[in-house]
């Protein structure tokens, strides 16, 4: 399954910045322009967004729309109230020294700022609910989804790639809801409720006004667009570093470091990007300066004109200070909320981009479906025989891995596959507790197709110890729970005892409230394994799969988690993929693969006094334990 449109290398493909803050504050704010980012016009090209789907996330908010975009439009003409109190203030109550209607007007201009501060925060207030709502929505949807997708998915995609889109992309998404729509809604109110009131008071400045406007505008966007170049590259630069410190100081990047003896060379790469964003920032911050000066030019620029034309009889119409000042406060008013406008098209497609690339995950198509009316089996009574039948598995490129396999576990078993690397065996063994779906044929577990058993059921009945441990960075205690969030104490030391780790817990001064560190690294490869299997243990699953969990350990570890292992696999159907063929002899059958097709099988005894490929794997693995040297860790079975 190839994903189109995934670019790992844009800011906000795991490191950096969220998108959402380019857009962010432009409506009005006087940031300057947007720029338009092609990986945002890619995107839309390669995943094209149906407003009618955008249209349905909003649609159970349809009354707190109407009322945010009704508060909006009231807020802006209750503010244009302000011009026209002044003029009344300056032309009226001052000169005729008439103290009860300065009273009035002064108190009303009060009013005005406290009913538009009180709109104002009532409608931040259901906007950001309104947003936060559907992003809780979309969140936990495309969670919920990507759960759902095959082992393949996160084999070809990079983890920061999917987090981003999970919480960068996301908030980027009620960015644009909140800030981006509420601000081209009251930008939009604002200049024509602005621009009516200019007319009203004085038609021949509105037309002075639109002869100025325009180069004020085109002067503020130059210097903003310059500005926004400079701070884009920092934020790749920026980005960048946030990815040495991230990779370079994690534990598995100091081990790497200290071992390879890199140490020195990226601290010079880090040294010279700090360096880098030195001139960044400086030429960011001039640039920033720049602009301010232009905006400060062009707001004294703007009323310098007006008071020029005022002065001109031909001009004035015979204008009063009252109107001249209060249409000098309109002319500065309109200024923002049309430049806010001019970005209309640019937060258009960066708000589409966000809603692409959260639509493409939620569109792709689960490698691995739930049953629509799955079969319910209790984990207690089920018996464990576990059945292969014309098992044939090919992965998305095509190459079939196994070709019609035919095997039982018979209930409360233990089956040992082994063969060379690539034979297929973690291939068949993911397909029990459906980390893989078969191609063709079936896989079933006390008859029932695992295709049709409820996921939870499942994943109660089949238990998996693999070489990959994962530990989750909280206490022992935590780990254990997320088998049995119910166990209590005794039954999580029962378990540690059973894997061979109670001593190596209870010598511990927390016990089981020991953090285990990043990955687990708090113990070591032969503790993590046994902290997984005493996870195992408390699951209690009645069929087992154990894929090659020994296999990274040296020869004292491996015999003692080996040892854990038999006693949590007594009494279940267990099936082993091989390390060491000398951990296979108790087994009651062993399966040898061979190119993805069973070309042996027997008891363990009977097989190696035989000459067949089991036998000669024995005498291979025999001669490498001999050459090998103590602890020496051996891979016949891989």
């Amino acid at each position: 399954m190839v994903i189109p449109g995934i670019d790992t290398g844009r800011p906000g493909g795991g490191s950096g910045a969220p998108r959402g803050e380019r857009a962010a504050g432009t409506p009005g704010g006087g940031r300057g322009p947007a720029k338009l980012n092609p990986a945002d016009k890619k995107q839309l090209k390669q995943h094209p967004v149906s407003l009618r789907r955008i249209a349905a996330l909003f649609a159970p908010h349809k009354g707190t729309i109407a009322v945010v975009v009704l508060l909006i439009s009231a807020s802006s003409v209750v503010n244009l109230a302000q011009p026209f109190l002044v003029r009344g203030v300056i032309d009226n109550a001052l000169p005729q020294q008439d103290i009860r209607l300065l009273a009035v007007l002064t108190a009303s201009m009060v009013a005005v700022a406290a009913v538009t501060a009180v709109i104002g925060v009532v409608q931040t207030w259901l906007a950001t609910k309104m947003g936060q709502r559907v992003m809780h929505t979309l969140r936990v949807n495309l969670f919920t989804h990507l759960q759902a997708q095959s082992l393949g998915f996160f084999t070809r995609t990079r983890g920061g790639e999917v987090q981003s889109r999970l919480t960068h992309d996301i908030s980027g998404m009620q960015s644009v809801v909140t800030t981006t729509a509420t601000g081209v809604a009251s930008n939009l109110t604002t200049a024509v409720a602005t621009a009516v009131a200019m007319v009203a008071l004085s038609p021949g400045l509105s037309l002075i006004s639109l002869v100025v406007l325009p180069p004020a505008i085109w002067l503020s966007r130059r210097v903003a667009k310059i500005r926004r170049e400079v701070t884009d590259e920092r934020q790749r630069e920026l980005a960048a570093l946030h990815t040495q410190v991230e990779e370079g100081l994690s534990v598995s990047g100091v081990r790497l470091a200290k071992t390879l003896g890199t140490g020195p060379r990226d601290a010079e790469r880090f040294r010279n990007r700090s360096e880098k964003l030195v001139g960044l920032e400086l030429r960011s911050q001039l640039a920033g300066r720049w602009r301010m000066a232009t905006m400060q030019m062009v707001f004294a620029a703007i009323p310098a004109v007006i008071y020029l034309a005022a002065g001109f009889p031909a001009t004035s119409g015979g204008m009063t200070i009252g109107t001249l000042v209060a249409f000098t406060g309109l002319q500065g008013a309109i200024f923002r909320p049309v430049m806010g406008l001019l970005n209309i098209g640019v937060q258009w497609v960066t708000a589409l981009a966000f809603f692409s690339r959260i639509f493409e995950y939620l569109d792709l198509v689960p490698g691995i479906r739930p049953a629509a009316k799955p079969v319910r089996l209790d984990p207690a009574t089920v018996r464990g025989e576990v059945r292969f039948e014309g098992v044939r598995f090919a992965y998305d490129d095509g190459a079939e891995v196994l070709h019609g396999i035919d095997l039982t576990l018979p209930a409360g078993t233990s089956t040992a596959v082994v063969g060379s690397t690539g034979s297929g065996k973690s291939t068949l063994a993911s397909l029990l507790p459906r980390l893989n779906d078969a191609t063709a044929g079936t896989v079933l577990i006390d008859g029932v197709d695992v295709r049709e058993i409820a996921p939870g059921d499942l994943a109660r009945i089949v238990g998996v110890v693999s070489q990959e441990t994962y530990l989750i960075h909280a206490s022992v205690r935590e780990n254990l729970l997320l088998a049995d969030p119910d166990a209590t104490d005794e039954q999580l030391w029962s378990a540690l005892a059973a894997a061979r780790m109670a001593d190596t817990v209870g010598a511990l001064p927390e016990g089981l409230d020991t953090l285990v560190g990043a990955r687990g690294h708090r113990f070591s490869g032969g503790e993590q394994q046994r902290l997984a299997i005493a996870r195992t243990i408390l699951r209690n699953p009645p069929v087992l799969v154990l894929d090659e969990a020994t296999s990274a350990l040296d020869n004292t570890t491996e015999a003692q988690v080996q040892a854990a292992l038999e006693r949590l696999a007594a009494g279940r159907t267990t099936l082993t993929i091989a390390h060491r063929l000398s951990t296979v002899e108790n087994a009651d059958q062993v399966v040898v693969l061979d190119a993805g097709r069973i070309v042996e099988r027997g008891a363990p005894a009977e097989l190696r006094a035989g000459d067949g490929p089991y036998a000669r794997l024995a005498a291979h693995s025999a001669g490498l334990e001999d050459a090998a040297p103590a602890g020496g860790a051996l891979q016949p079975g891989h």
